[in-house]
């Protein structure tokens, strides 16, 4: 490997707006983030599917019958 060309690691914590912290290495100095883990719809099982207009039924409806 080349000398002096990567660039340096720095040992930062991830912070994110729910509170939640994480520990890891980056070549950032600050690093914050607004979902995590922790807050995420997907991973905390508060996700909600929004279909107004009936498009997973009408999908269903059609295919159906198909293999």
């Amino acid at each position: 490997m080349k000398k002096d060309i990567h660039p340096k690691l720095h040992s930062v914590t991830i912070s994110c707006a729910c509170g939640n912290k994480v520990e890891t290495r980056s070549t950032e100095t600050d690093l914050h983030t607004t979902l995590c883990g922790a807050c995420h719809p997907f991973y905390t099982g508060a996700q909600k599917f929004v279909d107004t207009a009936g498009r997973i039924e009408k999908f269903k409806k059609k295919y159906k019958n198909t293999k």
